[in-house]
């Protein structure tokens, strides 16, 4: 089954990161955002991707065309120009990098890969969050539910530190935790075919157009995340994240 990234936005909340490169290439731990999604899903048995760029897309296309490259040892004739591979470290995944359009909406860039994807089943997801998000499980509840859609509903993160109270004791406190009520599109869709249909143009905001048209048909189903979401909008969310990984409690490195 085909993921799709959505890679293409402006990333105007971070633009001290995103002037120069787009938002998903922005780097945790000396890797793009971009690439930590894809580790999410490809440590579920989930291997082939399409990005779909906009927005300085030619930098993504830069980083997969060079990515072998990059994670290989190789010996190079330089009379020749021959290389000779000896060993790599590269994944073993078919990345598609396709350009949807600098200002196309995300209904829109969906709408564009159609023909790339098909007439089957594939997921999707933003380019600029991550979560511990078991997607086996999500497929299966998808499978169960019959919708045509499936959105995994998160608790946002908390901007501030939690207090639980006894009388004027502080008796468990917690920094910036999980928000204990509401429920916030997370992203990591399953998306049957039928979608296309539900996608008018490039201009079409799949949150607002497509979503809000499923719901109200009743073929939208909200699969419940309980654990770890965040979203990397802005610099001290990049920090963070950073943090987490540097200390070794990643939460979303589900994969070995």
């Amino acid at each position: 089954m085909k993921t799709v990234i959505l890679a293409g936005g402006l990333g105007t909340r971070i633009a001290e990161e995103s002037a120069v490169r787009p938002k998903p290439m922005v780097e945790v731990g000396g890797h793009p955002l971009l690439w930590h999604i894809m580790n999410i899903y490809a440590g579920h048995g989930c291997a082939e991707f399409i990005v779909a760029c906009g927005y300085r897309g030619e930098i993504v296309k830069e980083y997969f065309h060079r990515f072998f490259d990059h994670h290989s040892d190789f010996v190079v004739d330089l009379g020749t120009g021959a290389i000779d591979t000896r060993s790599s470290a590269s994944p073993h995944w078919r990345v598609a990098v396709v350009d949807t359009g600098r200002e196309t909406q995300t209904g829109g860039r969906i709408r564009r890969l159609r023909n790339w994807i098909g007439p089957e089943r594939f997921m999707c997801t933003y380019g600029d969050g991550v979560g511990n998000v078991d997607i086996g499980a999500l497929l299966r509840f998808h499978d169960a539910q019959g919708k045509r859609a499936t959105l995994t509903a998160v608790r946002p993160p908390s901007r501030f530190g939690g207090l639980l109270l006894d009388g004027d004791r502080v008796s468990e406190f917690s920094e910036k935790p999980q928000t204990g009520e509401g429920w916030i599109n997370g992203g990591f869709f399953v998306f049957e075919p039928e979608i296309f249909d539900d996608i008018d143009g490039d201009d079409t905001i799949l949150e607002r157009e497509t979503l809000g048209r499923l719901a109200a048909a009743g073929e939208l189903a909200a699969y419940r995340h309980e654990g770890f979401w965040q979203p990397m909008d802005t610099v001290r969310e990049k920090q963070a994240l950073e943090a987490l990984w540097a200390r070794g409690e990643a939460p979303w490195k589900t994969w070995p």
